[in-house]
């Protein structure tokens, strides 16, 4: 693919800046670990709304969701259910305010926010620090396979090289220096850093999908998506089977795609997706980016308004890409797919329509747009991870008296080495579809059952934690290395089941510890569940204790908030594929659903900012 001069000055006028800015904000993140790794909790919700929708528009995610729309049509707005992405529903209407009342830094100093001290809480400490890190290097390794696809296919220039006996390929090269080039920003300016980038990242990107709908939709008519698609590509129904036959079209080779994917049984891979997905909710988010974010805002009710805002301004624009790509590769590219034969590379859909669709002169924008999707995601990763390996590791067990400086510089070889580690994985990976499934599937199975039970169980110990993430992390490495044939969404419940063995085994070996602590949290986080007998206690010793009711409101909250953000997905592929009828009906449903939303949880968040009046929070 040829650039235009102007194209590769904004390329290089995009990465530059973002370097400099990095480097310009980086006197704020040095002052202590709260700066570094939270902003200080002094960033207003709509700059962390804006910044972590930038953060889930990561181009590794874009060219797969363009796959699956190209392939399964319609009903590709279920599969991004193997996350779950709905699990930012669960964050907005309640997990956001109950992880924000800690007052902690990290996913691993909440567990012992939640256990308390003792062997059961640090061995739980432990555990959630190994999978956070286990869990960003996946990432990473990810971001790499992704970014080193994309750069090849519409980038000029040829990166491959002899390097002793080791041969670095174009995509390889492509992928390091831009790992390297968004490590370098991030590990300077931390938190602040990574939101500043990527507020700017998604003006940029939104202003990039804008471009390429408009060129989707008035390069394609309804008539030409017709021509090639299968019947029941338009359609959002499915029944037990898929339905889709694509052997009677020009691209007989995407029926392999689809059994090779494991897909066939659609209504099958919908109910594990809806099983998997209630539990993995529940669960809250992995200690990640998204947990950060919640940490990072100033108040619980800004937690839930963050959440809620990284969704209403990411889907709809993403979406119109997203589908414009789709229908523009249905239409142009079946020729090139085609010449793969069985190799053929659905993953490749957006960079062929990128190079053959956007005109001179945009192509600059839009790739500086997509490369700021890769950034902003990979630099919150890579933001998140050293926080649990300095505050939750160095700074809680080994020298808990270092300055502040010490602290900050080793976070930034944190950075470094886990990137590097990333990296490693990354040149070990054959397929983004692959790494997607094991790692929400396989590795999140693992997760589900310990961190259902510490939001809603009472006698959940420490021990009972460190004992299922135990068995998780044993069982998806298991199914990784030994069994990787085998679809992961279908080993799913096993996973978890394996998973809820270690935590019943675990709970029991020892008598609940730190019951204090447990009343502790009972109050201040006030979560609904199976509290009885410390509900009981708290009620005893504070008899104006409020508990919480909410229950049903918040499950009817989230049925309304997963069907909000669905209308967001499929509103802009209807308006691309010309289905009028169709896309005015999700319209509607998507104004009755903003209104629920408006009288029933918005309207109620002032309530989550009120703490009993015996609790006065600090930082853990």
């Amino acid at each position: 693919m040829s650039l235009s001069v102007i194209d590769i000055v904004i390329i290089f006028a995009y990465i530059i800046g973002v370097i400099f800015l990095g480097f310009y904000i980086s006197k704020k993140a040095s002052k202590d670990l709260q700066s570094y790794f939270l902003g200080g909790n002094s960033m207003k919700w709509y700059y962390l709304g804006l910044s972590n929708a930038s953060g889930m528009f990561d181009i590794s995610g874009t060219m797969w969701t363009v796959s699956i729309l190209f392939i399964y049509g319609l009903k590709s707005a279920f599969i991004p259910w193997l996350w779950p992405v709905w699990n930012q529903v669960f964050v907005f209407v309640y997990l956001a305010i109950w992880m924000r009342r800690s007052n902690t830094m990290t996913g691993a100093q909440w567990i012992t926010f939640r256990f308390g001290d003792g062997k059961g809480a640090r061995l739980s400490h432990i555990i959630i620090v190994a999978f956070a890190i286990i869990s960003v290097i996946g990432f990473i390794a990810y971001f790499f396979e992704g970014i080193g696809k994309f750069c090849t296919s519409i980038l000029p220039w040829d990166l491959s090289m002899q390097i002793g006996t080791y041969h670095l390929t174009s995509e390889r090269g492509y992928a390091l220096i831009l790992c390297i080039l968004t490590t370098l920003y991030t590990i300077k300016g931390g938190m602040y850093s990574v939101v500043a980038t990527e507020v700017l990242q998604f003006f940029i990107m939104t202003i990039a999908c804008l471009i390429i709908g408009y060129i989707g939709y008035t390069s394609v008519t309804a008539e030409q998506i017709n021509a090639v698609v299968p019947n029941g590509w338009k359609d959002l129904s499915f029944g037990w089977n898929l339905g889709l036959d694509w052997t009677t079209t020009a691209l007989p080779n995407v029926s392999d795609k689809i059994t090779s994917d494991g897909f066939g049984l659609f209504g099958l891979l919908f109910m594990m997706m809806l099983f998997k997905g209630i539990f993995a909710s529940i669960a809250g988010p992995v200690p990640s980016y998204d947990m950060q974010r919640v940490l990072s805002t100033r108040t619980p009710s800004d937690a839930a308004k963050m959440s809620v805002s990284s969704i209403l301004v990411l889907y709809i624009p993403r979406y119109l890409m997203v589908a414009a790509f789709a229908v523009l590769g249905l239409v142009y590219l079946g020729p090139e797919l085609g010449a793969m034969g069985k190799d053929i590379d659905f993953e490749k859909v957006l960079p062929l329509a990128i190079a053959r669709f956007v005109p001179v002169g945009l192509q600059g924008l839009l790739l500086a747009g997509l490369l700021a999707a890769f950034m902003g995601t990979f630099s919150a990763f890579v933001n998140a991870a050293p926080a649990y390996i300095v505050n939750d590791i160095y700074k809680k067990y080994i020298n808990p008296n270092a300055s502040n400086a010490k602290y900050i510089r080793l976070s930034i070889w944190s950075s470094v080495i886990l990137v590097m580690l990333g990296i490693i994985f990354g040149f070990n990976a054959s397929s983004l579809n692959k790494l997607t499934l094991w790692i929400t599937s396989a590795l999140y199975g693992g997760y589900a059952a310990s961190n259902v039970l510490k939001w809603i169980w009472w006698r959940f110990t420490g021990n009972g934690y460190f004992y299922g993430m135990l068995f998780g992390l044993i069982g998806s490495s298991v199914k990784l290395f030994f069994f990787p044939e085998i679809v992961d969404i279908y080993v799913f419940p096993i996973m978890l089941l394996f998973s809820f063995v270690g935590c019943i085994i675990g709970t029991y070996l020892t008598p609940l510890e730190n019951r204090e602590a447990v009343k502790q949290f009972y109050r201040q986080t006030r979560p609904w569940g199976f509290w009885g007998p410390i509900k009981r206690e708290v009620m005893a010793e504070d008899p104006g204790f409020k508990p919480n009711n909410d229950f049903k409101r918040d499950m009817f909250n989230i049925v309304v908030g997963i069907t909000w953000q669905m209308a967001q997905v499929v509103i802009p592929i209807y308006f691309m594929i010309r289905e009028n009828y169709h896309m005015l009906v999700w319209v509607l449903i998507f104004i009755v659903t903003s209104w629920l939303l408006k009288k029933y949880w918005w309207n109620r968040l002032k309530e989550a900012d009120e703490m009993p009046a015996n609790i006065t929070p600090s930082n853990n």
